[in-house]
């Protein structure tokens, strides 16, 4: 079962590929300017992934799928990487899988050349770890040449 967290990184990812999220029976589409800033989600996407997940939605889903974040919220599905693409997308988890990946009709993916879609990075969190790797690196040497 996909968690939300999942769905909303999958959201993440495929925003940041110029995908829209449908809302309103097809009547609306929507994509946030700015899915990330700085170590987290941006407001602007905090808030229509508020919207996704109310009862104000009405059967709503990302361009170029079948399934609606309502139906992914459901134990059925779960968010898998693509064989072709290694993007997250939505996996029939009982039966067969979907038909193909949101990636079919995104020109030129996947491209390896291009940085992929991201989740939000805590710069301060990934050096610490940078640090204290270091410093076990420095720790072990000591040890070695005492």
């Amino acid at each position: 079962m996909a968690s939300e967290q999942q769905i909303k990184r999958y959201l993440a990812y495929w925003f940041q590929l110029g995908k829209k999220m449908i809302v309103c029976n097809g009547q609306t589409a929507l994509l946030p300017k700015q899915i990330i800033t700085g170590d987290r989600y941006s407001q602007e996407f905090e808030e229509l992934w508020e919207y996704i997940i109310s009862p104000d939605s009405k059967d709503c889903y990302l361009e170029g799928t079948l399934q609606t974040i309502a139906e992914l919220l459901t134990p059925k599905w779960d968010i898998d990487p693509c064989a072709r693409c290694e993007m997250p997308v939505p996996m029939f988890n009982v039966g067969l899988p979907p038909e193909s990946c949101t990636c079919h009709d995104v020109p030129n993916w996947p491209n390896t050349e291009l940085p992929p879609p991201r989740e939000p990075v805590s710069t301060l969190n990934r050096l610490n770890s940078i640090r204290d790797r270091l410093n076990l690196v420095e720790n072990e040497s000591d040890i070695v040449s005492g």
